[in-house]
């Protein structure tokens, strides 16, 4: 079984923005199955109107509508779609954090992939770990260098116990 994670926008953004970059190397092990990448139709739709932004667009020429659908069509083919989301889940420092956290909690997700302050931020909550001791949220950076340390599990060679 693969490990689980949900991706927040800005990783989304980042991995179009800068395809040498370590956001795009975490969709990359979610592409080769060393991840799996879990999202929801809320969080498909956020992504798709931010990469839709004509500020976004001017900051980054590279950006087009094609390659925005490109990305996203390659995303949705390999990834976790999940549809109803509970929220249990309730931030107030930001509310729009919460989809990620609950999509994260409802799919079972090790980590949650962030670079957004108030999501970092929760990790330092006690509460926060003590009530979701099984979530990690971390940058993509953290991401990267957290599985280049883990051991690769021996793989099965079909042979009875």
């Amino acid at each position: 079984m693969t490990l689980r994670a949900v991706f927040d926008c800005m990783v989304f953004v980042q991995a179009v923005a800068n395809p040498e970059g370590p956001s795009f190397a975490c969709f990359e092990l979610a592409r080769s199955g060393q991840l799996t990448l879990c999202v929801s139709p809320e969080v498909l739709a956020e992504v798709s109107e931010v990469l839709s932004r004509p500020k976004l667009r001017r900051k980054l020429p590279n950006l087009t509508p094609e390659v925005a659908r490109v990305f996203l069509a390659d995303v949705t083919g390999y990834a976790e779609l999940t549809g109803e989301v509970p929220e249990p889940f309730h931030y107030e420092r930001d509310p729009k954090d919460e989809k990620y956290v609950n999509l994260a909690l409802a799919v079972g997700a090790r980590y949650l992939v962030s670079r957004d302050k108030d999501l970092l931020a929760l990790m330092d909550d006690k509460g926060f770990q003590d009530s979701y001791p099984g979530l990690t949220i971390l940058d993509p950076s953290a991401l990267l260098r957290e599985l280049a340390q883990k051991p690769e599990e021996p793989a099965d060679r079909g042979e009875e116990p």
